[in-house]
């Protein structure tokens, strides 16, 4: 039976790695995409999800400012990584940190079918 997880806590490590739970790693097996959020935290998506769902609802009218207002809030800073094979880890930007307010210490949440990822 596969597990569910929802939640999870971790501390970064010296280099601003996340450690992903073995059990979601298959989850972010295409790639990871972590972006500013709507407040002071940020949206971890596996790379498919990016790809499918999130690149295509940014592709709306030239002309909608709203649609303009999130471009530049989830593309300003965003980045794509692979997990370390190893040890599942993606390591975060400091800007994206400083955004979000993280030190060290992290709390995931499951917010549909991305990731919530803020200071603890």
């Amino acid at each position: 039976m596969a597990v569910s997880i929802d939640y999870f806590e971790r501390k970064l490590d010296e280099k601003r790695r996340l450690t992903i739970p073995s059990e979601l790693r298959q989850e972010f097996s295409s790639g990871v995409v972590i972006t500013k959020g709507f407040g002071n935290y940020l949206h971890i998506y596996s790379q498919e999800i990016w790809d499918n769902e999130v690149e295509p609802a940014l592709q709306g009218s030239i002309l909608d400012e709203q649609v303009a207002d999130l471009n530049v809030k989830f593309r300003r800073g965003k980045t794509a990584d692979e997990l370390d094979q190893k040890q599942g880890r993606v390591t975060i930007g400091q800007y994206l940190l400083d955004y979000a307010g993280i030190e060290r210490d992290v709390i995931a949440t499951r917010a549909g079918k991305y990731w919530r990822l803020e200071k603890a």
